[in-house]
């Protein structure tokens, strides 16, 4: 089952390295605003993107397999269509810990998938504003 309570986000969101699958350019999409916001409080992003050079200041990679830093969350901004081939990416590390995908995205086979590997796994929630309700102090 996709992990859904608190308990389990706060464990997912005390991980520290994201791979943002799909983060844009744009400063207006939210595959720009929930990453940089999750930078500004830590995180250290490693953004794919085969359009893009760099992203919020890192090195833009075109797969998950060019990533050649550790990885704990492969956060997803791409459509529901395409979260299997990225599970997939994903399985064929060995460091990854999660899959989160954003809000509107879920695909319940690669769920089941990943989980049967031992992911975490979290579908259509913002990392964003779980780690805002969960994590974030108030006085930030």
């Amino acid at each position: 089952m996709p992990v859904e309570d608190a308990d389990g986000l706060r464990r997912i969101l005390g991980h520290e390295r994201v791979a943002v699958v799909g983060a844009s350019t744009s400063h207006e999409k939210a595959a720009h605003i929930v990453p940089a916001y999750l930078q500004r409080h830590g995180y250290e992003l490693r953004p794919v993107n085969p359009t893009a050079d760099e992203i919020f200041g890192e090195r833009a990679y075109d797969s998950l397999a060019d990533v050649p830093d550790p990885i704990d969350i492969v956060e997803i901004f791409r459509p529901s269509e395409e979260v299997p081939g990225i599970v997939e990416q994903a399985l064929a590390r060995d460091d990854v810990q999660a899959i989160w995908m954003q809000t509107g995205i879920r695909n319940d086979e690669a769920a089941r998938e990943a989980e049967t590997a031992g992911l975490d796994v979290v579908q259509d929630h913002c990392m964003k504003s779980e780690h805002g309700q969960l994590i974030r102090n108030p006085m930030d």
